[in-house]
């Protein structure tokens, strides 16, 4: 649905079981979107959440709120959240562990990120694997291990080191980006493909362009390039910020 600097969530179905991982668009926005697929957002599950930054639980107490369903997040992340008042359906679990919901088969597996406990999944579900890892420094090899088998893989691919070293931020927000606890650049991800990417990667999309450090078209150039380079392609899916992307089925 939405995967950018400025909202990340995502939607994902088996036709019986209906979750979303992170919640960073509007109540509004994330209804409207679940609908232009032709789904019911009243019929979701539930909520995972990755982390607690505001680009990710946005529009979590609201949607909770409507709904009332239950909300997936790690022990140290769901103490960190403010909710507003609101006591939420919480299903904590360790980072690491694995858990199901309905049909889905859920493997967590922490990141480096500079948040209090982020993690990223591993979904199975009707003989599929989805792997979702955004909001990370560097990929390190007990991620390259959750993301073995994948048939479909959301990475970030968040800036362009150029971009980001004469662009609008502060020093030391740019230390941060760059840093083992922020997040990845092309280059970074281009070297992952190369070199790791999983031959059963049928889809790959990378998401998380930074809108100020990074543009869509640098992101397909550089990825291309890379897959171009393996014995085993992968349909290629650039996640364009600020608009919803295409759904994809299995």
């Amino acid at each position: 649905m939405a995967s950018s600097s400025s909202g990340n969530s995502i939607y994902v179905s088996t036709g019986r079981t209906r979750i979303l991982i992170d919640a960073g668009l509007s109540r509004r926005e994330t209804f409207r979107r679940i609908s232009l697929i032709g789904e019911d957002p009243e019929k979701l599950d539930a909520i995972l959440v990755t982390h607690e930054h505001s680009d990710h639980v946005a529009g979590l107490i609201r949607i909770a709120r409507k709904l009332h369903i239950p909300i997936y997040a790690s022990r140290l992340t769901a103490q960190v959240i403010d909710w507003d008042g609101y006591t939420p359906k919480l299903e904590a679990f360790q980072a690491g562990t694995s858990f199901s919901v309905g049909e889905i088969e859920v493997q967590s597996f922490s990141i480096p990120h500079d948040a209090v406990d982020p993690v990223g999944f591993a979904l199975r579900a009707q003989g599929v694997k989805i792997g979702v890892a955004t909001d990370l420094g560097y990929l390190p090899e007990s991620i390259h291990y959750h993301l073995r088998g994948t048939h479909c893989l959301l990475l970030e691919s968040n800036h362009d080191l150029d971009m980001l070293k004469v662009g609008p931020y502060p020093w030391s927000v740019k230390q941060r980006v760059m840093s083992r606890r922020g997040h990845l650049s092309n280059d970074v991800v281009s070297q992952f493909i190369q070199e790791h990417l999983d031959s059963s990667v049928a889809t790959l999309m990378l998401g998380h362009i930074s809108e100020h450090n990074n543009h869509p078209e640098i992101v397909r150039l550089t990825a291309a390039q890379a897959i171009e380079g393996r014995r085993h392609g992968a349909n290629l899916v650039v996640l364009d910020p600020g608009k919803q992307s295409e759904a994809f089925v299995y």
